[in-house]
């Protein structure tokens, strides 16, 4: 038989480092909910289709700058962790300066850009997720557990972007709604990621709620409390007369279904009941968004 010769990956290019550096795929939810948010804000009207695209441009591009600053300012902890280490600043294949022009260019161009296209709002609430993702967030997460619900904030804020984007009101209960589905939602969501990866994250000097948490007990309640917290949030719709009786049963089902997950970790400790947790938050916010948008009584 004869050998065959193998063939060596080749490294990843330029472009592949700038989606990774803008962190592109995750990112791709903030525009989902910043897209959400612009449906809910115009249902029953007529759609601006341009108004909408110069939304997710101009979000996009503040959250790829973000990005971009965010794993500038953890080279050294990156470099700790084998799921970073590859990355284009810690593994040198990318200079500082260049991922600094990326971070500056791209935020200061969305937040101008929503300012002069979309609304002073969508530019002010953009302006304050890249302050607050940037400046507190990132490093805090040296610093304190809380980081996680610090998070949680700029997280929560781009489907307010698209509520004002589609012509809400930045003080309507319908936008502090989104931004409380939004920020609950997280919680039991990044709680699991960290106990998934709490070994990498203890090493690398990350301050976690589930570090040292072997057997994921401390982590499971907290997925647990947070996903009730979740489901009785989600009745709010319902009692101020913003969403059917779909929305009534199915909200808190679907944060039920995540505490039903979460005791099962609880239970066995297992990284199996902890990656099924945890992609049943991923499914969660696709689906209760397609049903809130449904039931939906602008």
């Amino acid at each position: 038989m004869p050998e065959t010769e193998e063939i060596a990956p080749k490294p990843p290019n330029l472009r592949q480092d700038l989606t990774v550096l803008m962190k592109v795929r995750l990112n791709f939810f903030v525009l989902v909910t910043t897209f959400f948010g612009y449906l809910l804000a115009r249902k029953g009207m007529a759609m601006d289709w341009w108004i909408l695209v110069h939304t997710l441009i101009g979000t996009a591009a503040a959250a790829f700058g973000s990005a971009a600053f965010n794993q500038l300012m953890e080279i050294d902890l990156d470099l700790l962790m084998k799921r970073t280490a590859d990355r284009p600043l810690p593994s040198r294949r990318m200079n500082p300066i260049t991922a600094f022009g990326v971070g500056w260019v791209l935020s200061a161009m969305g937040i101008i850009h929503l300012a002069v296209m979309v609304s002073p709002w969508a530019a002010y609430l953009t302006a304050a997720t890249v302050a607050i993702y940037v400046f507190v967030y990132t490093p805090m997460k040296r610093m304190s557990s809380l980081n996680t619900l610090v998070g949680a904030i700029p997280g929560a804020i781009p489907p307010m972007i698209g509520w004002v984007g589609g012509g809400g009101g930045v003080n309507d209960p319908e936008s502090w709604f989104l931004f409380g589905i939004l920020f609950f939602w997280q919680l039991p969501h990044f709680v699991a990621i960290n106990w998934l990866c709490r070994q990498e994250y203890e090493d690398a000097g990350y301050k976690m709620w589930s570090n040292g948490d072997v057997s994921g007990r401390k982590s499971g309640m907290l997925c647990a409390m947070f996903s009730v917290v979740l489901a009785v949030f989600s009745l709010l719709p319902a009692i101020w007369g913003f969403a059917n009786v779909l929305w009534l049963i199915g909200g808190p089902l679907f944060g039920l279904a995540i505490m039903a997950l979460s005791f099962r970790f609880i239970k066995d400790g297992e990284r199996k009941s902890c990656r099924q947790l945890f992609f049943s938050t991923l499914i969660y916010l696709p689906v209760a968004l397609t049903v809130l948008l449904i039931a939906w009584k602008r």
